[in-house]
């Protein structure tokens, strides 16, 4: 606790830059990043991270010390040019993008070994420091970074509010924005360029090797969170600081801890967390509402059943009662789930037992008229509307039933020209 509260008083001067520093990196990859993600080319930033390093060595040769601006310039340039190399070789070969890929990152990152060793033999090359670029030193972030980081950060800010529509038209639906004579190739140019300004800017915090993690890992929790653009865009950038600070309070109070693998560490226990407890994508949502799905399919054919049996014994009163043996002849239900099934009807009202006879409420009635009268419903139009063969009709219906909404059931009677026929009848 008291290194908490030494951290978050900032009594280190030096624990401002390195969290700022965070903080601006992290929010402006997840900003981009988000665009990278919906417009399935997540994978390009692995491929720029890579390609930053030989931009690093050469502008550290052009400069001859270790100057952030031409580090980050060098590295913006041939982060670039990797994108170019990508786009060229899937849209001149039959390369297909991932493999365009993976060529050019090992391709650049080789380069970037070779004039990193280059510079290391040389004598000036043992001050340089460079390697730290591989895998980030959040520690040794200036107050002259920070300026440079924040600057990277209105950029990115800036262009995200100015061209909002435009970034979603060209992400969303790129043929259609062609057709409105939108300039779709200069703006995926500024969102690639963008994205590389904001990998290059976070090199020295995360290196080249974890800074494609600050691209793609927030936005895909912003999309496990919510189904809005503007929502994902926030989660994203929430979640990415979050992962930022609490990398460099880990760093913080272990010296033997580097912040960046830490930062990535923690964005991805976040993707943990939300791929099991997101509420509409997470694992246990999902599987919630497969079980309910299920046993709502379970109880309606349950009553579709008995009004069948019903009508069998020609009964248009749906007033017999049954057991559970009749149920199992008109339909075959395996025991427990049609056990399980009857208590939660007679629960919910729609069933009455006497002993071991069942009989329908009023509710549970007007229930079962209701799945008979979509079961019919579709057969009708699959009957008279498409080509499907009769034999095939019943089944379809089986599936289709339990998803048939009010305003479908409208559309249907209005498609098929019902008018004036009692509900029972259909």
């Amino acid at each position: 606790m008291d290194t908490f509260l030494d951290f978050i008083s900032f009594k280190d001067p030096n624990v401002i830059y390195v969290v700022l520093g965070v903080v601006f990196i992290n929010a402006a990859s997840a900003l981009i990043g988000t665009f990278a993600l919906l417009r399935k080319r997540a994978l390009i930033g692995d491929a720029i991270a890579h390609s930053l390093l030989p931009g690093v060595c050469l502008g550290f040769l052009a400069a001859g010390e270790k100057n952030l601006i031409f580090l980050m310039f060098g590295a913006v340039i041939t982060g670039w040019l990797s994108t170019f190399a990508v786009d060229i070789i899937v849209n001149r070969s039959k390369v297909k993008q991932d493999a365009a890929i993976g060529i050019v990152l090992s391709t650049f990152f080789a380069i970037g070994i070779v004039l990193l060793t280059y510079i290391q033999n040389h004598a000036s090359g043992q001050q340089a420091g460079l390697e730290t670029f591989l895998f980030g030193q959040a520690a040794a972030i200036s107050r002259q970074d920070v300026i440079i980081f924040l600057v990277v950060l209105l950029v990115v800010l800036v262009a995200i509010i100015a061209f909002y529509r435009t970034f979603v038209l060209v992400t969303f639906n790129r043929e259609y924005a062609i057709t409105l004579g939108v300039k779709v190739k200069a703006y995926e140019f500024l969102i690639t360029t963008l994205t590389v300004l904001s990998i290059a800017a976070g090199i020295q915090a995360l290196g080249v090797i974890l800074m494609s993690a600050l691209v793609i890992t927030p936005a895909a929790v912003g999309r496990l969170w919510s189904d809005q653009l503007p929502k994902i865009i926030l989660l994203a950038v929430v979640f990415s600081i979050i992962s930022g600070i609490g990398g460099a309070f880990v760093s913080y109070s272990s010296a033997q801890m580097p912040t960046g693998p830490w930062v990535v560490l923690l964005l991805s226990a976040i993707v943990g967390f939300s791929i099991l407890f997101s509420p509409k994508k997470g694992i246990i949502a999902r599987y919630k509402k497969s079980r309910e799905n299920r046993l709502k399919i379970l109880r309606e054919n349950i009553l579709k059943s008995i009004y069948v049996y019903h009508e069998k014994m020609m009964d248009k009163s749906l007033s017999l009662q049954m057991t559970v043996t009749d149920i199992m002849e008109t339909r075959r239900f395996d025991t427990d789930d049609l056990t399980s099934g009857l208590r939660y009807l007679t629960h919910k009202g729609y069933l009455a037992k006497q002993g071991k006879s069942i009989s329908l409420t009023d509710s549970g009635k007007k229930e079962s008229k209701r799945i008979v009268r979509l079961h019919r419903l579709w057969e009708q139009y699959l009957l008279k509307k498409t080509t499907i063969d009769s034999d095939h009709v019943h089944s379809g219906a089986e599936a289709i039933e339990h998803i048939i909404t009010p305003e479908l059931e409208k559309e249907l009677v209005k498609e098929l020209g019902i008018t004036g026929i009692p509900e029972e009848d259909y």
